[in-house]
């Protein structure tokens, strides 16, 4: 019995480290206790690709060393941030072609919607564009094929993307124009439409729009994180992993066969050692031709990223582990004393002090703690076990916060430099979890979310914390421990109030009051069934809310115009399972005009009154794979995968259709 139980333990263990090596694909960062912040430590760029090397060097034993892919072990490398560059001079764009003469041009309506986006001003891609007179509609598709000899033939379906241009205004004149091939998300700056795939970024004059125009197309060597369309000019960022061997130059992209190379000295770092595995690099590109007038680079982890731009800066974070063996160690000298000989302590003690990696003291860990427990007879060790259970439960929750961390880099959008470096507790949900306000950057995370030290049987208890950061990313403010037990499911700032939802069986929802940066206060909580997974302002003290309840779409609007007793005035659940909109605020529309907004479902397209603050169908799009919708002048335009309905908006009659 106790070698069973002796095998038990082992294996409990050594899937323990499997799993944190799972995890931690992310690379770790040393404990905020024991290392000063980024924020106060400060940045700079490698002086050599000697210096980086040795950053290196020193970086390696605060992550794990390998993760495990599809059976086979990979290296993962850490990095470091990095530095602006010198770029040559950018020739200037070709003027775009004006209309022959002769020919009168068209007038443009006068309304027109835009993509839904965070901050106003600030574009975001989305597979829909529309300048008022054409729709630039990116869509996947199927096609078939067939392979082998006539009598063998096999019939293959591949998917493909394309992108349609169509004629939209006015609706009687609806008609495809041209396609293009290949597709993704699109940016319509002017006459030039930008499709970013996978693997290219390609730029169209669409001047013409029976027959788009090649101008320009770069490749992408890395992975694309987001884009973004301000002022003429296109914010690109992308990431590339690390070679170890060859940290620099990294090549993130080429243009015309031509890379685009970053050296060692543009590569900024933090000057305190941590553990990174990718390089994020920001580009501006003129949107005419293509080329690189500005660009940056900086270092930083493959885990997730959220990309936030305000009108002074962009925001790039990227999520890491903490140091899990160092909590662990810290754990067991500090809570198990009485229960672990102090023989067995001394030497947990001296492993927090060798310089290897984490991977190498968790299997040290085990070895220890498997030696220590095999000499126990079984009535012991099942006691041991049990006191290390109970006793891990409340360690992890008030340590939560060490082994989940989340690094912030702020590039200005003048010079585009690197002017801060951060980090906090936790993880961002998405882009809506940071807001940039009076010069006080907000941001919103989740800690405790994932148990990584579950080998010591302690349980996970999540919380959700708030923290103002100033200029140089410190943070000089926080709310902490939102819906214990919980996860945030959205955020939403609007001035010196912040608005959140949690769940995890009921769907509370905070009003938190910012006005005092140094003491955010909660202000206001409402518990209602379900979740709200996308929060959108209709004025300044009404909020839509759209999530779920069960199995089925749930709408809500919130009145927060008392911050201390938020009330939900209505909500209509709507008989659909799912909607774009929960993972994508693209897919969402409001008319403020006819105060209506567009909801896609299912095969479906919903258009809701939200009159008087009361939820109302005003009609249903049946039939269709609903994507988007948009509006010109008084005409909501429904576009589906395979066709597209045209709504007159007064009397909501359908006026034109037509089958793509």
């Amino acid at each position: 019995m106790k070698k069973i139980l002796a095998i038990g333990i082992v294996t409990l263990l050594v899937c323990s480290v499997g799993l944190a090596i799972f995890y931690a694909y992310r690379p770790h960062a040393p404990p905020s206790s024991s290392i000063p912040s980024i924020a106060k430590a400060g940045f700079k760029t490698f002086s050599s690709e000697e210096d980086f090397k040795d950053y290196l060097r020193k970086s390696a034993n605060l992550q794990f060393e390998e993760y495990f892919v599809g059976g086979g072990v990979v290296p993962i490398f850490d990095v470091e941030i990095a530095t602006p560059a010198v770029v040559p001079p950018v020739p200037m764009p070709t003027p775009m072609p004006l209309p022959p003469p002769g020919i009168a041009k068209e007038a443009e309506p006068e309304r027109v919607s835009a993509t839904t986006v965070q901050v106003p001003g600030i574009d975001e891609p989305d597979i829909v564009k529309t300048d008022g007179k054409e729709i630039y509609f990116s869509r996947f598709r199927l096609t078939t094929r067939w392979s082998g000899i006539e009598e063998k033939k096999i019939e293959i379906i591949e998917p493909y993307m394309e992108t349609k241009v169509i004629k939209a205004f006015p609706p009687e004149n609806l008609s495809v124009e041209s396609s293009i091939e290949g597709g993704g998300n699109l940016l319509l700056h002017e006459n030039i439409l930008v499709i970013f795939s996978t693997e290219r970024i390609y730029g169209y004059n669409v001047s013409v729009p029976e027959a788009p125009e090649k101008k320009w197309g770069i490749e992408l060597r890395g992975e694309m994180v987001g884009a973004r369309l301000y002022e003429d000019k296109i914010y690109l960022i992308t990431r590339s992993k690390l070679n170890y061997s060859y940290p620099c130059p990294v090549e993130p992209l080429s243009m015309n066969g031509v890379p685009v190379k970053i050296t060692c000295k543009e590569i900024y770092h933090p000057v305190i050692p941590v553990p990174v595995d990718v390089t994020y690099h920001i580009f501006v590109l003129d949107p005419y031709s293509g080329e690189v007038e500005k660009r940056t680079s900086f270092v930083g982890s493959s885990g997730s990223s959220v990309i936030y731009m305000s009108p002074n800066a962009v925001y790039v974070t990227y999520s890491y582990s903490g140091d899990i063996a160092g909590v662990a160690a810290n754990f067991i000298e500090g809570r198990c004393s009485d229960i672990i000989p102090a023989g067995v302590i001394e030497k947990v003690k001296k492993l927090k002090e060798y310089e290897i990696s984490t991977t190498a003291k968790l299997t040290e860990l085990r070895i220890i703690l498997e030696s220590y427990l095999n000499s126990l007879d079984t009535d012991e060790r099942i006691k041991v076990e049990n006191e290390i259970y109970n006793r891990a439960n409340d360690y992890f929750k008030e340590n939560k916060r060490e082994m989940e961390r989340t690094g912030i880099a702020k590039i200005s959008l003048d010079k585009l430099d690197v002017i801060a470096a951060g980090d906090i507790p936790g993880i961002p949900l998405n882009q809506f979890s940071l807001d940039e306000y009076e010069g006080y950057l907000r941001i919103a995370t989740t800690v405790g979310e994932r148990n990584l030290l579950w080998f010591f049987g302690s349980e996970r208890e999540s919380a959700n914390d708030i923290y103002v950061l100033d200029l140089n990313l410190n943070a000089v403010g926080s709310i902490k421990d939102l819906g214990i037990g919980e996860r945030i499911y959205s955020v939403r700032f609007m001035g010196d109030k912040a608005y959140v939802v949690t769940f995890r069986e009921i769907d509370p929802f905070f009003v938190i009051d910012l006005s005092k940066t140094e003491k955010p206060e909660l202000k206001g909580e409402l518990k209602i069934p379900g979740y709200s997974s996308y929060l959108h302002p209709l004025t300044k003290d009404k909020i839509l809310g759209i999530g779920k309840e069960g199995s089925k779409v749930k709408i809500s609007i919130f009145d927060v115009s008392s911050a201390e007793n938020p009330v939900e005035l209505d909500k209509y659940m709507l008989n659909e399972y799912w909607s774009d909109i929960l993972t994508t605020h693209h897919a969402f529309l409001l008319d403020e005009k006819h105060e209506i907004f567009f909801l896609p479902a299912s095969y479906n397209g919903y258009i809701f009154s939200c009159k008087d603050n009361q939820l109302k169908l005003l009609k249903v799009v049946s039939e269709i794979i609903a994507r988007r919708a948009i509006y010109i002048e008084d005409y909501l335009y429904v576009i589906g995968d395979d066709k597209i309905t045209v709504l007159e908006e007064t009397k909501w009659e359908k006026v034109k259709e037509m089958e793509i």
